[in-house]
């Protein structure tokens, strides 16, 4: 597996700092990349719309979902800096290719309902500040990937440099709504104790959850607190987990005072005159002038607007790239990556906003956010077993009182959604027409997104997880020998898959030819990747297959036994025979898993094409 942001992986040097501060502020800057997910134009959809229907009343969902937020970014950059492996590709490493694939494609959905928000978001700020069509507006957010690819050819520092700026200009400018607004602090302090006035609250609130702890950004923080490079030694790592930490806490409070000044503006000004459905980002600009008695706050407000749309674009299609690479470990082009991330936002955005109008602009924001928190639990689960498992983590693993502390945090989150999704199916029961296709399709649907929930928490707890290279062979290194002598064949090629078929493959050629024989062990290394690159790669998958390969080897040599090894890459049927019609071998030995009907048609293809590409006899051993 290549490394996570491959272009710019390890690329900031942290070391030979001096001072202290000169350390931590080499280790600055991949938080505030993953800040600007939390004052994006998705939050300020579900801020305006808590402010304007329930005043300060939902100020502390805020606060609680920042501490949430700290947590889980803290262990997803905790993750990224132990084990050099981002959310996605420490997925993948751990469950099977089905499981991988169904988290890839929800994982997939959560940066385009992300994404669809900070596109409708900038090109509603175009539109505001000078008058755009909505439709034009949306088109020009194209553009802003090309920009992205300019930064990332820059360097990473540069990109932080950049997203920095922008978050300076949204701080700025809220600092001067804040004044234009005057909210009553009183009523402010009041709001950070926890309420829920009705249910259209409990929706809110979960959507400004979806809206602060964002899925794409645990996949983000693991990969970009990888763009520094450090002592890889115990105090080193401890020293890049505590300013990373710092990093977290300063980036993330300030995002939470973004969107506590979003919330305080609307509940000041939209809720305290009585005008409780201003959900529209629209709206909110539009009334603010004439609120707040000076067109400024209009316009600062969609300056801000843009800042924010742009800022979270580049990182949400810098997500976007990890998950494929991570889940898929598969590479395409940068520029094509994210012209696609784009696409897959615009073209929903634009079919509402023909098909509707403008005026549903700001349900559809709130509604992405939704969608945003009932992916959350696929994202956060995996990685609390991650930061919890000691041979992982190599005696860096988060302690119980976090485990504790996490694992509420998940509950409140998966609880959460779980009672917004039982209240939306039971409303769409009682007011369908036609319940009947909910039940056979909805309703299934739910249940199995339920299943698969429980399945990757109770997973991690039952298996070992593939990090754990001894735990590659099913039959743990340990194979039984039998030695028998023939001694016909002198040079002997075996291919193994480290599985419990090499132990008859083995003892199969060690009948042949005893001890006095010279083996070559043989191994293909299988993965998109080794198809690509070939021999050039230089993946996790291909370091452990070195390395069981090799312990064969030693293995075997303890007991004797004339011993070499060769590592392919790409298809068996292709690579085995080039590499045994290469060498001056007598006999091709390969052990099989007793395959039935269609596993024996496709072994039988496989050994077939092999039968006619080499000139040595094949022994296939059954188990």
């Amino acid at each position: 597996m290549s490394n996570s942001l491959e272009e710019v992986h390890q690329s900031v040097a942290t070391q030979n700092k001096k001072s202290v501060f000169k350390r931590l502020f080499a280790f600055l800057g991949p938080a505030y990349l993953v800040s600007v997910g939390y004052m994006d134009p998705g939050n300020w959809a579900t801020d305006i719309a808590g402010g304007s229907q329930f005043g300060y009343a939902l100020l502390w969902v805020l606060l609680m979902s920042n501490l949430m937020a700290l947590l889980l970014q803290s262990l997803s950059a905790r993750l990224g800096i132990v084990t050099q492996r981002d959310l996605a590709q420490a997925s993948r490493e751990t469950y099977s290719k089905s499981i991988n694939y169904i988290l890839y494609f929800l994982a997939e959905i959560a940066i385009a309902a992300c994404d669809l928000a900070e596109v409708l978001g900038m090109a509603i700020g175009i539109n505001l500040l000078f008058g755009i069509p909505l439709i034009e507006a949306v088109m020009i957010t194209v553009l802003d990937t090309f920009l992205l690819l300019f930064l990332i050819n820059k360097g990473i520092r540069k990109m932080e440099a950049f997203i920095i700026a922008l978050v300076m200009i949204i701080g700025l400018s809220f600092i001067f709504e804040m004044i234009f607004a005057q909210p009553e602090m009183g009523k402010v302090l009041y709001g950070l104790i926890p309420s829920l006035p009705n249910e259209s609250a409990l929706y809110i609130a979960i959507g400004i959850i979806g809206a602060t702890v964002m899925p794409h950004n645990l996949y983000l923080h693991s990969s970009l607190v990888q763009t520094r490079k450090f002592s890889r030694t115990d105090q080193g790592i401890k020293q890049a987990i505590k300013y990373n930490l710092i990093d977290s806490t300063i980036a993330l409070n300030l995002a939470f005072l973004v969107n506590a000044a979003i919330l305080i503006l609307a509940a000041a000004t939209f809720f305290k005159n009585g005008m409780h459905e201003v959900a529209e980002i629209q709206d909110a600009y539009r009334f603010l002038q004439p609120l707040l008695g000076t067109k400024w706050a209009s316009i600062l407000f969609a300056v801000a607007l843009i800042a924010a749309g742009q800022s979270s674009t580049v990182t949400g299609t810098l997500a976007g790239q990890i998950v494929m690479e991570g889940y898929l470990n598969l590479r395409i082009q940068p520029w094509v990556r994210r012209i696609l991330t784009r696409l897959i936002a615009i073209v929903p955005a634009v079919v509402v906003i023909l098909i509707y109008g403008e005026s549903v602009t700001g349900k559809l924001l709130v509604f992405s956010q939704v969608v945003l928190s009932l992916q959350l639990g696929f994202a956060i689960i995996p990685l609390i077993h991650f930061v919890s498992d000691k041979s992982k983590m190599k005696g860096h693993h988060i302690g119980t009182l976090t485990q504790i502390a996490a694992w509420l945090i998940a509950t409140i989150i998966v609880s959460l959604n779980a009672k917004l999704v039982y209240s939306e199916i039971q409303g769409w029961l009682e007011t369908s027409n036609n319940p009947i296709v909910l039940w056979l399709t909805v309703v299934p649907l739910a249940i199995g997104f339920l299943i698969l929930l429980l399945y990757i928490v109770i997973k991690p707890f039952v298996s070992k997880a593939k990090l754990n290279i001894n735990n590659h062979s099913p039959h743990d290194m340990h194979l039984k020998f039998t030695e028998t002598a023939i001694y016909d064949n002198k040079n002997i090629a075996i291919t193994v898959d480290f599985s419990v078929a090499d132990e008859n493959a083995l003892n199969h050629a060690f009948k042949i030819g005893g001890k006095e024989a010279n083996y070559t062990l043989i191994h293909i290394v299988e993965s998109v990747g080794a198809m690509f690159y070939g021999k050039q790669i230089d993946d996790h998958e291909t370091t452990i297959d070195e390395t069981l390969l090799l312990e064969y080897k030693s293995m075997l040599k303890e007991k004797g036994f004339h011993v070499e090894t060769v590592l392919g890459f790409g298809r068996p049927n292709r690579v085995i025979p080039k590499l045994v019609n290469k060498g001056n071998f007598d006999i091709l030995i390969m052990g099989t898993h007793g395959h039935v009907g269609l596993k024996d048609l496709l072994f039988g293809t496989t050994v077939d094409r092999l039968r006619h590409k080499i000139a040595i006899p094949l022994l296939i051993v059954k188990k």
